[in-house]
């Protein structure tokens, strides 16, 4: 160390343009600051809840001695967690829901090779402080507070240290604590990828478009809500009446209270939407694509696809076909009838993350936070967000 500072000392970079010279104190520090990044982490355990093989939300185990993830691309960050939020896509997974197509995702194949898919950790969203960082990272530095949302194949948020590709993450809103940020980048994904993505709507064409939204009080639908008001939309809200004020409260142009009211009766007497947002899968039953404009674009948008259970059910190739056959119907059903059947799924999108934190920092769109959990509370909030109904979403607070 003494000759490589000997060396920077004397380094003819120190000579400024002008033939001055430079302070060799603070070359010096920005040197040590520049190595201090490339340093690994000092720690190599962590705390993080696993899952050894299916079985619900009861079969997770916490480990205090999981090994801290290492970046394996240059486009990697890793991430202490400060906190993150459960979804029922969560509780789901504890029960095996989309191994197949996971799995394949994951680059583990083989239906005998157990030891290979476990440990598994689950978490899609989170809010934290980058630690590490690859080499290609430009727009971020160590210390820097970001959120986001990782890939269903990956390992996730519920530990305390996690790997994001600069695809899945943001800057978090400077306006949010870590516990309220947690609870937006999965929802806000998800709602991107089927209301701009797949419905193609976005700030400039939404202004009095009129939408309607299913599940409309629960994590997903809150912030749907949010996003189409900022944008000029007429939201119509379905919930149960739990919810009915929170829905009013974000600003729904009119809510239809599913237990008190009888939806389908209330919509016959409104004027058709241009698009549904579907979150629940309600349309199984034919419940409300009758509802859209016929012949002007009216879009059906649902993210409760039915690939994964089907590819569960049935196996990958028998799955997947019966899937694609069942959407097809769906589809071709929809252009008898002047109208558009759309599946979205949900992608990680840190340019998406990224607009809609300048949002939540201008006020445009707000966390909405039923319950936190303590990080040894885990199971706690899995046993939550499994009896559904949930009013806003469920954050666990990883680190006090």
């Amino acid at each position: 160390m003494h000759v490589k500072l000997v060396r920077l000392l004397s380094h003819p970079l120190l000579k400024c343009q002008q033939g001055l010279t430079c302070s060799r104190l603070q070359y010096w520090r920005r040197y040590a600051s520049a190595e201090a990044e490339r340093k690994p982490l000092r720690r190599a355990t962590m705390g993080s809840w696993q899952m050894h093989d299916y079985g619900g939300p009861d079969a997770l185990t916490f480990s205090s001695t999981a090994r801290v993830p290492r970046i394996h691309s240059p486009n990697e960050v890793l991430v202490e967690i400060h906190a993150a939020s459960v979804n029922p896509i969560d509780v789901l997974m504890t029960k095996g829901y989309g191994k197949d197509i996971l799995n394949i995702m994951r680059g583990k194949t083989s239906p005998i090779s157990t030891a290979a898919e476990f440990p598994l950790v689950f978490g899609r969203d989170f809010s934290g402080v980058i630690a590490q960082k690859g080499k290609a990272v430009r727009n971020y530095k160590i210390g820097d507070e970001v959120w986001g949302t990782l890939g269903g194949q990956k390992q996730g948020s519920h530990a305390q240290f996690a790997v994001a590709d600069l695809n899945e993450i943001s800057k978090k809103p400077k306006s949010l604590s870590h516990t309220d940020a947690a609870s937006i980048p999965y929802v806000a994904a998800t709602t991107w990828a089927a209301l701009v993505q797949v419905g193609e709507l976005n700030s400039q064409n939404t202004q009095g478009k009129r939408i309607l939204v299913h599940g409309a009080s629960g994590g997903i639908g809150t912030f749907a809500i949010q996003l189409l008001k900022s944008w000029g939309g007429h939201v119509t809200a379905i919930c149960g009446t739990d919810g009915v004020d929170l829905v009013h409260e974000l600003r729904a142009d009119a809510v239809i209270d599913y237990k008190t009211q009888d939806p389908k009766s209330e919509l016959l007497q409104m004027e058709k939407f241009d698009l549904i947002y579907d979150p629940l899968g309600k349309e199984k039953t034919g419940y409300s694509i009758d509802f859209l404009e016929n012949w002007k674009g009216g879009k059906f948008v649902t993210i409760a696809s039915p690939l994964l259970p089907e590819t569960d059910s049935h196996g990958l190739l028998p799955g997947a076909l019966k899937w694609g056959a069942d959407l097809g119907l769906n589809i071709l059903k929809g252009f008898r009838e002047g109208k558009n059947y759309r599946v979205a799924f949900f992608m990680p999108n840190g340019k998406a993350l990224g607009t809609i934190a300048s949002m939540v920092d201008e006020k445009q769109i707000k966390p909405v936070v039923e319950k936190v959990f303590s990080f040894e509370e885990v199971p706690e909030a899995y046993e939550k967000v499994g009896q559904l109904h949930g009013r806003g979403k469920t954050v666990i607070c990883v680190k006090t």
